[in-house]
Order: C-alpha cells, then sequence, then structure tokens
C-alpha cells in the first residue's frame, strides 16, 4: 500500500521554516542580548511595538513564558485575576500563574457566543471594598483569537468595552494575543486597534507567521525594563536571539498571508459540513469538529495521514502556511473516502 503524504493540521505551530526564513537567520547579525542587546532582537522588538501600539517590547522564548512574566509584573501573591473560561491562561500552561506569579484565577463563563465575556461580568467579577481579609481582584486577562473557542475574535469595539470595564473596577488588563495576527487579519483592523487601552499583550511568531520559536511581550517602557529582569529570572534571556529574531521580522513580513489560512479553514469546515460533520464556520485558522467519539475520530483520521488534535472533547483542525488549499482538497477527500 503507498504511504499517503502527511496533511498536518494538529496545529500552525508545525510550520517549518522555508529558505528565505533560514537565510535571514543564518545572516542575521547577532550580539549578546543579555549583556549589550543584540541589534536584531532589538529591531524586532522595537517593530512589534510600533505594531502594537506601545511603548516597547521585549522578546520571550514561548508565549506561556510572556503572560508568566507579564502576570508576575502585575499581581501581588493573593491577588485574583478574571479570564474568560477555556482561557490559554487558565488551563494550557501548567497552573504557572497561581504557582509562579502567585495569583488567584477566576473563570468568567462565556455569554452570547465562544469565548465572548461581557462587560456587566467584568464589573460584577470585579467586585468593591470590603474587609481587610476580602480577595483583591486586580486583573483582567482577555485572550483575542480564542484558541479553546474555536479561534473566535473580539472585535474593537467590544475590546474596548471590557477594557473600559475592567478601568471601571481598578483593574489592570493584560491580553494574550498570541494570535492576535489572525484576529486582526480577520477584523480587517491593524492589530494596535485590538491592543487599546491594556496594560500589556504577547503576541506569538511561532504561530501562524511561521518562525520555528519566539514570542514578544510588550508594553510601557518601564514595565518591559522590569520584564527584563523578570525573564532572566526565569532562564529566558538569550545571547545571540538575533538568530530567532530574523526569523520573526520574516514573520511579521507575512501577515497578510493569513488571509490565505482563513479560507482554507473555511473551505475545510464547509467540505467537513458537507460530508455530514457538525463544524461551526471559523473566524481565523481553527476549525472545531463536535464528533461522537473523539479518540476513534482522531485515530481514523491518522490512518488516512490527516492529523488533527483533541480540543475540549473535539476535534480541531487548525490551518497554516505549510497547508495549502490543495492539501485542504486531499485531507477532504481522505476523509470522504473511509465514509
Amino acid at each position: 500500500m503507498t504511504q499517503l503524504a502527511p496533511i498536518d493540521l494538529r496545529s500552525d505551530t508545525v510550520t517549518q521554516p522555508d529558505e528565505r526564513m533560514r537565510l535571514a537567520m543564518s545572516a542575521a547579525e547577532v550580539g549578546d542580548d543579555v549583556l549589550d542587546h543584540d541589534p536584531t532582537m532589538r529591531e524586532l522588538e522595537e517593530r512589534v511595538a510600533e505594531l502594537l501600539g506601545l511603548d516597547a517590547a521585549i522578546w520571550m522564548p514561548t508565549g506561556s513564558m510572556g503572560n508568566l512574566v507579564a502576570l508576575m509584573l502585575h499581581l501581588n501573591r493573593g491577588d485574583r485575576f478574571l479570564a474568560a473560561e477555556s482561557s490559554h491562561v487558565l488551563d494550557s500552561e501548567l497552573g504557572a500563574p497561581a504557582w509562579l506569579a502567585g495569583g488567584m484565577p477566576h473563570a468568567l463563563r462565556w455569554e452570547g457566543a465562544p469565548g465572548r465575556i461581557s462587560p456587566e461580568a467584568v464589573r460584577a467579577a470585579a467586585g468593591g471594598g470590603g474587609p481587610y481579609f476580602t480577595l483583591r481582584t486586580t486583573l483582567l486577562c482577555l485572550e483575542n483569537s480564542h484558541n479553546a473557542a474555536g479561534g473566535t475574535v473580539v472585535p474593537p469595539d467590544e475590546h474596548a468595552m471590557l477594557v473600559s470595564a475592567a478601568r471601571e473596577t481598578g483593574l489592570r488588563v493584560h491580553l494574550d494575543g498570541a494570535r492576535l495576527w489572525n484576529a486582526s487579519t480577520a477584523l480587517g483592523v491593524p492589530p494596535a486597534a485590538l491592543a487599546v487601552g491594556v496594560d500589556s499583550v504577547q503576541v506569538s511568531l511561532s504561530k501562524g507567521l511561521g518562525a520555528p520559536v519566539g514570542s514578544v511581550l510588550a508594553s510601557s517602557t518601564t514595565f518591559v525594563e522590569e520584564a527584563r529582569r523578570v525573564r532572566k529570572m526565569l532562564g529566558g534571556g538569550v545571547r545571540q536571539g538575533g538568530v530567532l529574531a530574523a526569523a520573526g521580522l520574516v514573520g511579521l513580513d507575512r501577515i497578510e498571508d493569513l488571509a490565505q489560512d482563513h479560507a482554507n479553514a473555511v473551505a475545510l469546515a464547509d467540505g467537513l459540513g458537507e460530508l455530514g460533520w457538525t463544524v461551526r464556520k471559523p473566524e481565523t485558522n481553527i476549525v472545531v469538529a463536535e464528533v461522537p467519539d473523539l479518540e476513534v475520530t482522531l485515530a481514523g483520521l491518522r490512518h488516512l495521514s490527516v492529523f488533527a488534535g483533541p480540543m475540549a472533547g473535539n476535534v480541531r483542525f487548525v490551518t497554516h502556511r505549510d497547508v495549502n488549499s490543495d492539501d485542504i482538497a486531499e485531507a477532504l477527500r481522505r476523509i470522504a473516502s473511509a465514509s
């Protein structure tokens, strides 16, 4: 039997750096980032800060570290922070916000649509005054797009209302924008429009943009100076980091390419729907399908060399730059042949 070529839709983190990205990495101007601030790293950080409309930024090895550093700076030990249920900071970072940042997580229920929360819920959860032993709520964590909700996006007006509710109740705001580039592309607005009013934001370079590693945390100049100290404390200080930053710079040149990933996700969702699958129309590059038996479905897909992943009891497919429209058509053909 001929071995089928794999079609890997587990995540947009499985991408391989192409020739242009590898050449940029090999030719990068570098220096010791811990001692003198690597020049290519500095260029990347300044460019991301400008794209997000913030004063400064700092490269992080991972998005989880970016979120953790932000929470360590925003929270005092024992402070409560709010986040939409199934947010990455709640469910996918091994409890680090509680264990290392010392925060008490509080999940807000989705309202109206998957991944969405309301300003009223923020105000209610933030609470007010009380005796000295009252739990203090000091931070709201937003996520755009919301991974576990299927890549759903929060438009600028809703974002602004959530930030306003946080401000009214004395909360700071951190935005987990690991896929903010996708949200920006889907909505047709600049990334900065989705970061208005936040105290900090983390964006990923290793998901849809295709860099092999890296995220960036952006905020005020003072905050980023402190973040550099905490990153070093956590072991995240790198030396000739420009080799990695160069890949991120190439990725930033390709933000517009994400529109094709979104189109491929719609084609995949429509095709699965025609085959009888229960699928929501994707807003970005994540397709979530409800199935009667998750493990059996994933095993069947693996047998077809179509690779997907689990997400909250459903099957998650993620389109990315290493999977083109022909690959999507072939994946659907294979699934149809096994039906």
